[in-house]
């Protein structure tokens, strides 16, 4: 009898052990399953400089998935598993937010963006340079991309859109307008000064009085299983040192209370 007992007792330690080890099992599944960011391709590069100064960073595991604003756009409408978004616009965000897709609440602009005139093969002194162009000049897209917009809103405000208009050589987004610039297959174009900034470049910043805000924002996805990781990454985006870094980078941080309403209404 005591080693039938012995037997019983010691199976029992066996499949409490076995318990505890299923459980320390899905605990770990839970802490390592990426947080997973969708990020337009031209916040991409900035955000993993960003990041970089992420508090315990170690213990976060995310996976960054760049594209075009509007491919992610679709691939959250059909039902891509991503926790948090970050846009080149405020249009797709709010589109989110309309069709109830978002934590509510959770849509804020986190940067700016500000456009410069560029050339790979010669420096530029001033926007005046555009004045006696006869060349081809690169633009993003200015129906689809936020920053080809603003690049034809500030040609407008400069009173060179007619002029240039036929010259004009658009890339699907600005990515591929500043490729299509450094590769020196366009002279010159209007590119995103981040752009120039974080690959060393020198050109010449538009002022952003020449066109309408480009608002970056980011939405925490309804669907997300990792809602407080995905807070904590937006929270440290919008922080006020992240924000000068975001300067730094090239970026126009977050306006006044009362400029931010009015881009978010």
């Amino acid at each position: 009898m005591p080693n039938l007992i012995q037997k019983i007792i010691l199976l029992f330690v066996i499949w409490l052990a076995s318990q505890a080890s299923c459980a320390f099992a899905v605990e770990k599944s839970k802490q390592t399953k990426p947080l997973r960011i969708a990020v337009a391709a031209n916040f991409a590069q900035t955000l993993k400089l960003l990041l970089a100064d992420l508090p315990n960073k170690e213990k976060i595991n995310y996976q960054i998935i760049s594209a075009a604003t509007g491919t992610l756009y679709q691939q959250i409408k059909h039902g891509a598993p991503f926790d948090i978004f970050l846009s080149a616009d405020a249009t797709r965000p709010k589109l989110l937010e309309q069709e109830k897709l978002i934590i509510a609440n959770s849509r804020k602009t986190y940067a700016f963006g500000q456009i410069a005139l560029w050339s790979a093969t010669q420096q530029l002194n001033s926007l005046n340079e555009l004045k006696s162009y006869s060349n081809k000049l690169a633009i993003a897209n200015p129906y689809t991309a936020p920053y080809g917009k603003a690049a034809q809103q500030a040609l407008q405000h400069l009173s060179l859109w007619p002029q240039l208009k036929n010259q004009l050589v658009t890339g699907i987004n600005i990515n591929q307008t500043f490729q299509q610039v450094r590769s020196q297959a366009v002279p010159f174009g209007i590119v995103a000064y981040s752009q120039l900034v974080i690959n060393k470049y020198q050109g010449i910043i538009i002022p952003p009085e020449y066109y309408q805000p480009i608002a970056q924002q980011l939405v925490i996805i309804k669907a997300s299983q990792q809602v407080k990781l995905a807070q904590q990454v937006s929270d440290f985006i919008l922080q006020v040192s992240s924000q000068h870094k975001l300067q730094q980078l090239g970026y126009l941080p977050i306006k006044s209370r009362q400029e931010h309403s009015k881009v978010n209404e």
